[in-house]
């Protein structure tokens, strides 16, 4: 899904940003995709897009440190 028509900037694009590139504020969302930095009136998306694919890859990230022992 397209979510920032004006930089093509897709979900997709949100959540690698997420995964490979560390993105977790939405001033850093802007910065590494541009999403909203024109019109601003997929700002609300593009947040609650952040939001979720953040949400959803801390949660992946503490299912693989299940079991895991620190010494």
């Amino acid at each position: 899904m397209i979510v920032c028509v004006c930089n093509n900037v897709s979900d997709k694009a949100i959540c690698q940003a997420v995964e490979q590139s560390g993105v977790r504020t939405f001033i850093q969302l802007q910065r590494v995709t541009t999403a909203a930095t024109c019109c601003g009136k997929c700002s609300s998306c593009a947040k609650q897009v952040l939001h979720t694919a953040v949400e959803r890859y801390e949660e992946q990230m503490m299912a693989e440190l299940e079991g895991v022992a620190f010494a």
